[in-house]
């Protein structure tokens, strides 16, 4: 029995259906922002509180009240309810789902390359592509204001990242879908080509800037397991082990309900998480014996979730593997836009993250707990704990450099979306013109100021006693 597969739209029909999205959500209409409340994020915010471990819920209040920007790294439900109430295209691609400018990041590929790629998918799931440009450009707003830049040096700096994601769009919409796919953001060869297109002026006004880039760069090769392992473990009677920094990093025998050995227990869950990697990489993962674990508190908005490190050693004292096992909750944005169900979120976030990043760790994977486990039926992804990775220092940028880091974040995010929505359709529907970005920064502005209304308003919750925060 034969088969009729319906022939795909060609590039025509593919760009009339964008600009026909145009003609029913025109590009002016992304300035939108309702205005509302502060309680309302306030409201939010301590509504997650629940599915956090109750010990660390003050750690994560103390974390997000210290400023405006760390309060909006850790209220990507507040906004991404804000999101819900603006005018959306029907342009959907895979979100990244908390698209702010310090989830962006370097690290390792598989073929040891430093690369350039956004770097967080907790809350990643299909929706509207402007809902992560959106975040992105108020990202930078915020981190402009923080940093006291003038109003015009963030706005600036908000339109270079959404101009950056327009142009790439236009460009990967002209190009084959592999080289598309293969497109990728190698840091060092990005940083020498923008060198070589600056006038000898400016080359000397940024000299002391491009050296301490260039620093950066080369410390982050050392940021490594191994790295890591000086850092956050210790050796004991001939044995390594991990070292426990209450309430950041706590040993798995410390908490351990003793109804069965708890290393067994996640010796099993090791051997769900090897099912869903690789052949080739069961193979090596099965050279590594599990030494240690600890739990340990990460990030802003994560802070409360349950994140593990995993100590694996192999043959050789020098063979060692350390593995992040980080809770997946369901995503921030599934309440807001219809889309799949999950049986594992772990699987969500890992699905999602091979979507759009150009290279993946290769040991993502994910697992769901047994019932008589510590965290009974909690779902995780794992990952290599790190691997040359590099963050930008947001707080110690000028407004040229903040700029260039936009334009490479939209260029990103550009790229992460042309891989699963269709580039064709969005570069029609974005046009030659600067009126998308125009609205978008708008839309920033307007995001930035409810976003300084909702810190203020958690950080009275704070005084007040209201909401408890505990230094950590």
């Amino acid at each position: 029995m034969s088969t009729v597969t319906a022939p795909r739209p060609d590039g025509a029909e593919r760009a009339a259906a964008g600009k026909l999205e145009r003609a029913r959500v025109p590009l002016q209409t992304h300035a939108e922002f309702r205005t509302r409340p502060a309680d309302v994020a306030l409201s939010l915010v301590l509504g997650q509180d629940s599915a956090r471990l109750p010990e660390l819920v003050p750690v994560r209040h103390e974390r997000m009240v210290a400023s405006p920007f760390t309060f909006y790294r850790g209220a990507a439900l507040v906004m991404a309810a804000d999101l819900a109430a603006t005018p959306t295209t029907s342009l959907h691609t895979q979100l990244c789902g908390d698209a702010h400018l310090s989830n962006f990041g370097a690290y390792a590929s598989p073929e040891r390359q430093l690369v350039m790629d956004l770097n967080d998918f907790d809350e990643t799931y299909p929706g509207p592509f402007e809902w992560d440009v959106k975040r992105m450009a108020a990202s930078f707003v915020v981190a402009g204001r923080e940093n006291g830049f003038p109003a015009s040096k963030s706005r600036a700096a908000a339109l270079a990242s959404v101009s950056s994601y327009r142009t790439a769009m236009r460009t990967f919409a002209e190009q084959p879908f592999l080289a598309v796919w293969y497109a990728n953001l190698p840091l060092e060869e990005t940083l020498d080509e923008y060198v070589q297109n600056l006038d000898p002026r400016e080359l000397k006004r940024r000299r002391d800037d491009l050296a301490t880039t260039r620093a950066r760069i080369a410390s982050a090769r050392s940021r490594d397991s191994m790295q890591a392992l000086r850092k956050l473990s210790t050796v004991v009677d001939g044995r390594r082990c991990l070292v426990s920094d209450p309430p950041l990093i706590v040993r798995l025998d410390d908490l351990a309900d003793g109804a069965r050995p708890a290393h067994e227990r996640v010796e099993q869950l090791l051997a769900d998480y090897r099912a869903t990697v690789r052949p080739d990489l069961r193979h090596l993962l099965e050279q590594f014996d599990l030494v240690d674990a600890a739990r340990k508190v990460v990030g802003v908005g994560s802070v409360g979730m349950r994140a593990w490190v995993l100590l694996l050693q192999g043959p050789r004292p020098d063979d060692v593997l350390l593995l992040q096992g980080k809770q997946a909750g369901r995503s921030v944005l599934a309440e807001y836009v219809k889309g799949p169900e999950y049986e594992s979120e772990g699987e969500r976030v890992v699905l999602g993250q091979r979507m759009m990043q150009a290279a993946s760790d290769i040991f993502l994977g994910w697992i769901r707990s047994r019932p008589d486990d510590i965290d009974a039926g909690q779902h995780y992804y794992l990952r290599q704990l790190r691997d040359w990775k590099l963050s930008a220092e947001v707080e110690r940028m000028r407004p040229t450099s903040l700029r260039l880091y936009a334009t490479i974040c939209g260029w990103t995010l550009a790229r992460a979306h042309a891989r699963s929505g269709d580039r064709i359709a969005l570069a029609a529907y974005l046009g030659k013109s600067d009126a998308f970005e125009e609205a978008v920064a708008d839309f920033a502005e307007a995001c930035a100021d409810q976003n300084e209304r909702d810190h203020a308003a958690f950080a009275a919750a704070v005084r007040s006693g209201a909401v408890a925060v505990e230094p950590a």
